[in-house]
């Protein structure tokens, strides 16, 4: 596992805000594998389909990453990302999924209780 002075170490490294005191936040709620996964290298980060999130088997997804839009979601889903594609907001919202941030999952969350996170 990776200590909380990395994290620090890679999170002076990022230059969006937003990413900042998402990263801060996990790290306080103790959420070290997704403060981890948030510090990596943008190039790291998952990238996954709408149509491959009802294969995850799970109603609350968080993606460390972005949600592109190709593919058909048939489910309800609660799902917490970095960022989404034009097309995949749409579609999910067409649905009725809940989408938000990942700092708002937290916030709402602190221990992220029943997300699945890829």
């Amino acid at each position: 596992m990776i200590s909380k002075t990395k994290i620090a170490k890679r999170t002076k490294k990022k230059t969006k805000p937003e990413i900042v005191e998402t990263i801060n936040l996990a790290k306080k709620n103790n959420l070290l594998k997704v403060a981890k996964k948030l510090s990596s290298p943008i190039k790291l980060h998952t990238k996954i389909n709408v149509g491959d999130l009802a294969d995850l088997k799970s109603s609350k997804i968080l993606v460390i990453g972005k949600v592109l839009g190709s593919g058909e979601i048939t489910q309800k889903l609660t799902i917490a990302a970095l960022d989404f594609s034009k097309d995949a907001r749409e579609k999910l919202k067409e649905k009725g999924c809940t989408i938000m941030t990942i700092k708002k999952a937290i916030d709402q969350d602190s221990k992220l209780k029943d997300f699945k996170i890829i």
